[in-house]
């Protein structure tokens, strides 16, 4: 699952990269609202862990634009306004939970964890045919069988489910697994589909990657 984090702190912001990712997350950083603005409208995210006090602003205002564009992704408040009123605030603009700072490492991951086991759309579970996606545990299988599937395989996987049977663009798919949009990132990309569709024909799977030459790729179930 990729995760969001809003924090403008960079050494609060590192603490909270490293804690998440160490956990077996993607996550990405941004340090501002027009950063994170780009993010949300380019990139899938299962959750954003958002600072309040921003340089550009109040990290409230993003609540309203990510329950419009991603109704299904989690909203976690992490801020030094503490009082009463601001709770309120912050839950009645969208946001699914509220932290204060300064927050016990331990018992931020576990807010982390139950507010993604509470996922709408999809679940902790995201099945298509024969093919299981286990969104909590990161893992899939095919006919209950472990599909064993390398990180990236697996995030593209991921990436493909959420968005079963609508075209995914290549750009923005260079951008979430490489980091840089490039003949290279496409070259790798195209490279990754590749492996994947062979490990998903290998283990008998029931899907199918289709690609629109220049434009990106979708998934869908096989048919006959």
């Amino acid at each position: 699952m990729r995760i969001l984090i809003v924090e403008d702190h960079t050494d609060l912001a590192g603490e909270l990269v490293a804690q998440l990712s160490a956990t077996g997350f993607t996550v990405d950083h941004a340090s501002s609202l027009k950063s994170a603005n780009e993010l949300v409208e380019t990139r899938d995210y299962s959750l954003a862990l958002i600072d309040r006090r921003l340089p550009d602003g109040d990290g409230l205002s993003l609540a309203p634009i990510i329950r419009a564009m991603h109704p299904s992704m989690r909203i976690l408040m992490l801020t030094a306004l503490a009082r009463g009123n601001d709770i309120v605030c912050g839950l009645d603009a969208g946001a699914d939970d509220y932290l204060t700072k300064p927050c016990n490492p331990d018992e931020l991951l576990a807010r982390v964890r139950a507010s993604l086991r509470r996922i709408g759309d999809h679940g902790p579970m995201i099945e298509l045919n024969n093919l299981n996606f286990s969104t909590d545990r990161r893992e899939a299988r095919i006919n209950g069988a472990l599909l064993p599937l390398q990180r990236r395989e697996l995030e593209l996987l991921e990436i493909f489910l959420m968005q079963s049977g609508r075209v995914v663009l290549r750009d923005r798919l260079v951008a979430e697994l490489f980091g840089e949009c490039d003949d290279i990132g496409l070259n790798n990309l195209h490279v990754l589909v590749s492996q994947l569709r062979q490990r998903l024909k290998e283990h008998r799977a029931e899907v199918e990657i289709h690609t629109i030459r220049g434009v990106g790729y979708f998934l869908t179930k096989r048919k006959g």
